[in-house]
C-alpha cells in the first residue's frame, strides 16, 4: 500500500498523458481520447477506494448527478473549442512561431507550461475580483474532494479561464494535435489535483500541484484557502507569494467549501444561475490574501 500511495500520482499522469501523446502523434483519431478519458475517470474512482484520503469523501453527498452534468458540459465545450482552434487561428495575421520542429513530447511540455501560466493568473485574479469570484465560487462550493469534481466549474468561468490560458497558443500558432494533448493533460491534472487518494508525493509537492498541495486551496477559510493557485506547477505560487507546502492531512470532511456561506445551491441549474443573483457576501467575493508560507 505504501508503494501504491507513492507511485499512484506520477504513474497515473505519465500513463494517461503518455497514451494520449502516442495516440495523437501517430495520427490516430482524437476520438480515441474519449475512451482514454473514461478510463482515467474509472482508474481515479477505483484508486480512491483502494487508498482513500478521507472515507467520507467517497460517499455521495447528493452531488453525483450534478458533478456528471458539470463534467459533460464543461469537457464537451472544451472539445468544441479545441476543434474550432484551426478556424480561429486562421484569423491570426502572422505566420506561426510555434517550434513545430521540436520532438512532439517537448512541444506538449511547452504547451502545458504556457497554458499553466494563463490559467493560474486567471485563477489568482478570480479570488480578487468580485465579478470573477461570483463564477469561480461554484467550484469552491464542493463539500468533498474527489477526482471527478475537479471538472465542477461554472461554464462562464471555464470559458474565461481557458480563453486567457490558450490565447498564447493561438497567437503562437500551436498545431492542433499539440493543443489536443495539452488539453487532455488538463483533464488528467484536474483529477489528480482533487483526488481523494492518500497519495504520498514527497518533495514533488514543491513542484507539482496535486492533491496534497491543492487541498489547502479548498479550505473553507477566507485567508488559509487563498493559496496554491497553480494548475500544474507550484512555481507560479512561489513567485506570487501564495505557496503553501505544509502537510494537508488535517483537511478532512467538513473543512472544505465556502467560508461564511450557510447555504449554497447544490443542483446543476441552480449553480448556473447563482452568479447572476444579487446576494453574495462581500467577504466571499474578495478573500484576503494569506501572506504566510509554510
Amino acid at each position: 500500500m505504501a508503494i501504491f500511495r507513492t507511485l499512484y500520482a506520477p504513474l497515473y499522469f505519465l500513463v494517461f498523458l503518455g497514451s494520449a501523446t502516442l495516440i495523437i502523434s501517430n495520427g490516430v483519431s482524437p476520438a480515441w481520447l474519449i475512451p482514454l478519458f473514461l478510463g482515467s475517470v474509472t482508474v481515479s474512482l477505483l484508486a480512491e477506494r483502494i487508498a482513500p484520503f478521507d472515507d467520507c469523501w467517497n460517499s455521495s453527498h447528493g452531488d453525483s448527478r450534478r458533478d456528471i452534468a458539470h463534467a459533460v458540459v464543461n469537457e464537451g465545450s472544451i472539445l468544441i473549442l479545441v476543434l474550432l482552434l484551426p478556424i480561429i487561428a486562421s484569423f491570426v495575421p502572422w505566420p506561426s512561431v510555434w517550434p513545430d520542429a521540436w520532438p512532439f513530447w517537448t512541444q506538449v511540455v511547452l504547451a502545458i507550461i504556457i497554458l499553466d501560466v494563463g490559467i493560474t493568473l486567471t485563477h489568482y485574479a478570480s479570488h480578487r475580483n468580485a465579478l470573477l469570484w461570483r463564477f469561480h465560487a461554484v467550484h469552491h462550493s464542493v463539500r468533498r474532494m474527489y477526482g471527478f469534481n475537479g471538472f465542477l466549474k461554472h461554464p462562464v468561468h471555464q470559458l474565461i479561464e481557458i480563453s486567457i490560458g490558450a490565447l498564447p497558443w493561438l497567437l503562437m500558432g500551436i498545431p492542433t494535435d499539440v493543443a489536443v494533448v495539452g488539453t487532455f493533460a488538463v483533464v488528467i491534472q484536474l483529477q489528480l489535483q482533487h483526488s481523494n487518494v492518500d497519495m504520498r508525493i514527497g518533495l514533488l509537492r514543491y513542484v507539482w500541484a496535486v492533491a496534497p498541495v491543492h487541498r489547502h486551496h479548498h479550505l473553507a477559510s477566507e485567508t488559509e484557502g487563498d493559496v496554491n493557485f497553480g494548475l500544474f506547477l507550484t512555481i507560479w505560487d512561489l513567485l506570487l507569494g501564495t505557496g503553501k507546502f505544509a502537510s494537508s492531512t488535517h483537511i478532512r470532511s467538513g473543512t472544505v467549501g465556502l467560508a461564511g456561506v450557510v447555504s449554497y445551491p447544490e443542483t446543476y441549474l441552480a449553480q448556473l444561475t447563482e452568479p447572476f443573483r444579487t446576494r453574495q457576501p462581500s467577504h466571499v467575493t474578495r478573500p484576503v490574501r494569506n501572506e504566510g508560507q509554510a
